[in-house]
């Protein structure tokens, strides 16, 4: 059998019981490539080494499956192969494998329960899910079905399928997520063994596992998790088909990103140009035959994310929820504007706002350090420069090989990958969440177990040497500089990770000619060096709540965004740490909104967003005291302790959004439908079976509170922020004249504030209301009971 494979390596006597002994080479004949009459031969060795090196030895080639035993031979168990895998490796291969997937698994389900709702927008509709199917196949925000999330469906069927076996509880919720990431961690283990080495693949699962934003977003109950385990599948699907040529690995990348726009719309397709360039360029068949895969790749894409959305705009518009986050009902709108287009230019009808204002942007400064500064740096970017040095050597070291090296492109694809989408986050200037670069992670993980794994395998020529040296160096420096963004936050281990990594890579430059176990104890040095810092951060995620709509991973502090930590995650809400906005919202007319923030506390002063409230927002406030704008609540107090749960009883009764949207504290009160009081529970809960929404509410996030706490539908007026035209005055009278809706909670959301108007659907509604229905107060919260009219209504 063949042994010319695509990748060398000096000789220098690395055990096989680290780096496993060579693999046999892939099949050949016309099973090897779909099509193909004879094998088509590997890439030949790269230029010979300069005189008085070692000689070089062939590599392992990519996997193969294990040889079926000999006739005669029993088969192994099934327990026995999944332990001791391929009989070719060493026996410590499959139980670190197996050993790295659990070690995540507890990782991520560690302290799960804390997280409450986490996002209780979508908890809600993971409510409303599983009770409903037809809730449950639209996305729909309450099991009443009146308007959907503002994102495809597809990334609730889990949890939603969950909840309805286990029931509505945070694990039922929030551990498909968590068994996502540990598939996120094999898929790209998987990929960087099949053509480098185990080790180079652990240390790539690693690396993603001890991402600080893969362990907050694995962790929660946004569409991201979803996004981010099929954008891993597709490129190792890609790079499976450039290694045989066969059509049906591409056509399941296809599939695979077209789930993933059903997850995540078109963000799914950010990293399209790379994958099928590369397959275009680089694939073993002829020009013709990759035309013909391509597209039918495509069409499996567009089958795949295209028969829920063809579904969705030719059903009945009466029949149906309205799509939330669109401003004419339209799917095909909320993709390419709202969710699409927008995000990019920052022109997004409907959003909370877009691009212009603070430093370059309302999300944060755009531009090519985006992914380095204070707003986003601590999430993800830890191992980012490293990435780069070792995904340019890769491209060296493999620059001789022939156009249809695997080894080059694994390079291509998963650096593709990672540059398209950092481009795409750098220089939007729409709606951007530190969160959003969980997609990032796995490339970034790939990129540096691939070119540590080449270049440790090249060792002994001096420039792989001091190159892999100089990758720990950037990872080491660069996580010095992110630990002291952070002064108060182990002070020690900055100066641990700096002095460390140098150690390591002064160690890794004579890797080449020194023994073995010295060189292995200088890469160990390194590696722990790298990953000290992230691996802190990502402890500090797993140990501390983060709930609401933005959450941020890392200790409090770490994050400074333009909104602050964000809603959620230990920041302290809108404002953070970095003191959050004072002073007035324009065209609200607070009073006394005074900016003075103190360890985030939010909006601060007497009102901050709002008007008339206290404004004591003490620990992790967000939106602490105060009203929302346009709503007109009194008394708004709503003080925080540790983040618990949304204060005051939540939106509408008095509160505001503190604690569990804005900080990092426990999550009790999430759990308990956002403090919702057992007066207002019993309330609402009286009759509740009469009537298709047990009230209504402007703004999603109050509605889910409600809703959380009652297990009834409560309908969200004007979707996510309030500004949606769903429903109309007319047929919200039509509704209350048909006895659908029991009760109108006041205030509430972000509708008739935050992109929204004075004149807009939900104030009129509200006004409505207000104006012709009995109010009922129970606390600090007021209703309006919608079954009677007081003396002036009409």
């Amino acid at each position: 059998m063949s042994t010319d494979y695509d990748r060398t390596s000096p000789a220098g006597g690395d055990s096989p019981s680290v780096w496993g002994p060579p693999e046999t080479a892939p099949p050949t004949g016309p099973k090897a490539i779909e099509g193909a009459a004879t094998p088509l031969a590997l890439d030949p060795s790269p230029t010979p080494p300069a005189s008085g090196a070692e000689p070089a030895q062939a590599l392992p080639a990519p996997e193969s499956p294990a040889p079926e035993p000999a006739a005669g031979e029993p088969k192994q168990p099934l327990h026995r192969r999944l332990w001791r895998g391929r009989p070719e490796d060493p026996r410590w291969v499959r139980p670190a494998f197996l050993g790295l997937l659990v070690a995540t698994f507890v990782l991520y389900m560690y302290n799960l329960g804390v997280n409450g709702y986490s996002n209780s927008f979508y908890s809600a509709a993971v409510q409303a899910g599983s009770k409903s199917w037809k809730a449950f196949f639209f996305g729909s925000l309450d099991a009443g079905n009146a308007i959907t999330v503002d994102k495809p469906s597809a990334f609730l069927w889990p949890m939603e399928l969950s909840v309805r076996i286990f029931g509505l509880n945070t694990w039922a919720i929030l551990t498909p997520e968590v068994l996502m990431g540990v598939g996120a961690v094999a898929v790209v283990y998987a990929s960087v063994r099949r053509r480098f080495s185990p080790a180079a693949g652990l240390i790539a699962g690693a690396v993603l596992a001890l991402t600080p934003v893969a362990a907050l977003m694995f962790r929660f109950n946004n569409p991201d998790a979803m996004l981010a385990l099929l954008m891993a599948l597709s490129c190792y699907f890609v790079l499976r088909a450039v290694e045989d040529g066969r059509t049906r690995w591409l056509v399941y990348a296809g599939v695979a990103i077209g789930f993933a726009f059903l997850a995540k719309t078109l963000q799914a397709f950010v990293v399209l140009p790379p994958l099928a360039i590369v397959y275009a360029v680089v694939a073993p068949v002829s020009v013709k035959q990759r035309c013909k895969q391509l597209a039918l790749a495509t069409a499996a894409l567009v089958a795949a994310g295209g028969w829920w959305v063809a579904i969705v705009e030719l059903w009945p518009a009466s029949s149906r929820p309205y799509i939330g986050g669109s401003q004419n009902n339209s799917f095909l709108e909320l993709t390419f504007g709202y969710n699409g287009l927008g995000r990019i230019s920052g022109d997004e009808t409907g959003s909370v706002g877009g691009g212009g204002g603070m430093g370059g942007g309302r999300w944060g400064s755009t531009g090519w350090d985006r992914m380095f500064g204070s707003e986003v740096g601590s999430q993800v970017s830890w191992l980012i420069p490293a990435a780069l040095v070792l995904l340019v050597a890769g491209l060296v070291a493999t620059r001789r090989m022939r156009r249809t090296s695997v080894t080059r492109a694994s390079f291509l694809v998963w650096g593709g990958a990672l540059l398209m989408t950092m481009i795409v986050f750098s220089y939007m200037a729409g709606i951007f969440h530190q969160y959003y670069t969980v997609a990032l992670a796995p490339y970034i993980a790939a990129v540096v177990g691939m070119g540590a794994g080449l270049l440790w395998e090249r060792r002994r020529e001096y420039w792989a040497s001091i190159t892999l040296a100089g990758a720990v160096v950037a990872a080491s420096v660069w996580g010095y500089v992110l630990l002291n963004r952070t002064p108060d936050y182990l002070p020690w281990l900055r100066f641990l990770v700096l002095i460390g990594g140098l150690a390591g890579a002064l160690g890794l430059i004579f890797a080449g000619r020194v023994t073995r176990q010295l060189a292995l104890g200088a890469a160990a040095v390194g590696i722990v060096a790298a990953l000290a810092g992230p691996t802190a951060y990502t402890l500090s995620t797993v140990n501390s709540a983060h709930t609401g709509s933005i959450p941020t991973a890392g200790p409090a502090g770490a994050s400074s965004m333009g909104f602050g930590g964000g809603m959620g995650g230990g920041r302290g809400g809108f404002g953070g740490n970095r003191g959050g906005f004072g002073g007035n919202m324009p065209g609200q007319n607070q009073q006394n909104g005074g900016g003075n923030t103190q360890n985030g506390n939010g909006f601060p002063g007497g009102g901050g967003f709002g008007g008339n409230g206290n404004g004591n927002g003490n620990g992790n406030g967000g939106f602490p005291g105060g009203n929302m704008p346009g709503q007109n609540q009194q008394n708004g107090g709503g003080s925080t302790q540790n983040g618990g749960g949304l204060p005051g009883g939540g939106f509408g009764e008095g509160g505001g959004m503190g604690g569990g949207m804005g900080g990092g504290g426990g999550a009790g009160g999430l759990l308990n439908g956002a403090n919702v009081s057992s007066e207002a529970k019993t309330l609402l809960e009286k009759d509740a079976g009469s009537y298709t929404w047990v009230a209504a509410s402007i703004g999603s996030q109050n509605a889910a509170s409600y809703q959380l706490a009652t297990g009834d539908p409560v309908m969200a007026i004007g979707g996510f922020n309030g500004t949606d035209p769903s429903p109309t005055l007319a047929q919200f009278k039509k509704y209350v004249a048909d006895g659908k809706i029991h009760y109108f909670i006041s205030g509430g959301g972000m509708g008739g504030g935050m992109g929204g108007s004075s004149n807009g659907t939900a104030s009129q509604i509200s006004s409505w209301v207000e104006s012709n229905f009995k109010k009922v107060t129970v606390g600090s919260a007021t209703f309006y009971d919608l079954t009677q009219q007081t003396s002036s209504g009409s």
